[in-house]
């Protein structure tokens, strides 16, 4: 009878590789961070650099500039008769752009001294006009460059244009500083992408190879870059010869299978005729039947994909492989699959993998103090695909044997592999999901059991 069966992802355990917990970056973009970071650092070094050579001789030379205006105009003052004083300072104010006011007592001003640039200029100004030399950077609330000095113990103000001494820097560096970073991080991305777009293509090519798809696989031959060229030859030279070698191991599988069903077919009836104990004629009907089986299995093995895949209506497909397990006492299947599930996929493949695991389920699932497998068969969507998994209740199987169990020809030493066969079953089971673009997980469940796990895509989407 069929019964209702639990999420079938409940108490499952993955199998396979994990990945590693943290932030997983693609190839371009490692490559792309280290190369900004690269660029960037190299800015950096480079502005320091500039920065460090630039800033000694440029505070200097200023420096130089306004105590040269600074005693020019103190000489020029001294030793000036006071009728000439008036027009001296009205020529300098308009013709250099310097001009020389009375420094009042109540006078007030703001330290020039506000940078690391303007400090080391208002310090070597000290150096060369003395110590009592001030340098404001404005006086009475008017900003510009301002020096007072002394001419015969009365206190002057010399007020010179601040653009005249711009600072290392600025607004212009600054444009400069982001233009040269935002060409930096386009030059990365440029060359991360130049760089990881082969290794792109390699990776797409691979995954086709893994897939059977040796026509998609094929990588450009006449690229310039003699290392990628060379490569690509080669990969290509190893997909053709993957190729041959799948097609000539299905050929040989299929012809070899298809040349025992004669002799098989002869040993049959021979021994139908010749053999006059029943119980030896039915051991040895027993036998053939065996490798009737197993040469099934190979043809299932070396059958090619499907030209396409159709939408097939999950529930109607598991009723019929379960249809013929109503009558039997030693097996009881629960099944758990919503109307109008619809996936895509080759309906015969479909129905031999459900079969297939059924079987196997019925073989090596059975519960220890029973002797009864019960089955469990569920199916429900989870976003573009469809998980239907098929669970028993026996002995599981080993965590270290789990990854292995699909690989053609292994047959473990534990009880669920005690059986005679091929080694093939989840072989073929895993094979014929990947054809239809689904994949195969197996999983012990926490309270007893295997769970296999098929993934499907979802029709109607």
């Amino acid at each position: 009878m069929l019964e209702p069966v639990a999420d079938p992802t409940e108490g499952r355990r993955p199998v396979g590789p994990t990945r590693r917990k943290g932030v997983a970056l693609s190839l371009f973009w490692r490559t792309f961070f280290l190369l900004a970071l690269l660029l960037a650092t190299s800015i950096l070094a480079w502005l320091q650099t500039f920065s460090a050579l630039e800033f000694e001789p440029r505070a200097v030379q200023t420096a130089h500039q306004v105590s040269s205006l600074v005693n020019l105009s103190r000489a020029a003052l001294v030793h000036a008769d006071a009728i000439a004083r008036i027009p001296l300072i009205k020529t300098l104010a308009e013709q250099e752009g310097v001009r020389i006011f009375t420094r009042e007592p109540d006078d007030r001003f703001q330290p020039f001294d506000t940078d690391r640039f303007s400090r080391r200029v208002s310090q070597a100004l000290n150096e060369r006009l003395g110590a009592g030399t001030v340098v404001a950077r404005s006086v009475n609330e008017e900003p510009d460059f301002w020096v007072g000095f002394l001419i015969d113990g009365d206190q002057y103000w010399l007020r010179v244009e601040r653009s005249r001494f711009n600072a290392v820097g600025g607004a212009t560096w600054l444009i400069w500083l982001t233009i040269a970073a935002a060409l930096s991080v386009a030059g990365a991305a440029l060359i991360a992408r130049l760089i990881n777009r082969p290794l792109k293509q390699l990776s797409f090519a691979a995954s086709r190879v893994r897939e059977g798809d040796f026509e998609a696989s094929q990588l450009d031959e006449s690229v310039s870059t003699n290392e990628i060229r060379e490569v690509n030859v080669g990969f290509n030279r190893m997909a053709q010869q993957l190729a041959k070698l799948d097609q000539d191991r299905a050929v040989m599988l299929a012809g070899i299978s298809h040349d025992l069903r004669t002799p098989l077919a002869r040993l049959r009836l021979e021994s139908e005729l010749s053999v006059a104990d029943a119980e030896a004629r039915r051991h040895m009907a027993q036998d053939i039947d065996q490798l009737d089986a197993i040469i099934d299995k190979f043809l299932d093995y070396a059958r090619p994909a499907p030209a396409q895949w159709t939408v097939i209506e999950l529930l109607p497909l598991l009723r019929g492989c379960t249809q013929s397990l109503q009558d039997d006492p030693l097996i009881r299947v629960r099944l758990t699959v919503p109307e109008g599930l619809l996936v895509l996929g080759d309906e015969t493949d479909l129905g031999r993998i459900v079969s297939n695991l059924i079987e196997n389920a019925r073989r090596y699932g059975k519960r220890v103090d029973s002797g009864i497998a019960e089955v469990e068969i569920a199916a429900l969507e989870r976003g573009n695909d469809v998980l239907l998994s098929v669970r028993d209740h026996g002995a599981g199987v080993a965590a270290q044997v789990l990854p292995i169990l699909t690989k053609p020809f292994y047959r473990g030493e534990s009880a669920r592999t005690a059986a005679k066969g091929a080694g093939l079953g989840l072989a073929i089971v895993e094979k014929t999901v990947q054809r239809m673009g689904g994949a195969l997980s197996l999983a012990n469940a926490r309270d007893g059991g295997l769970v296999v796990t098929i993934q499907l895509q979802r029709a109607g989407q």
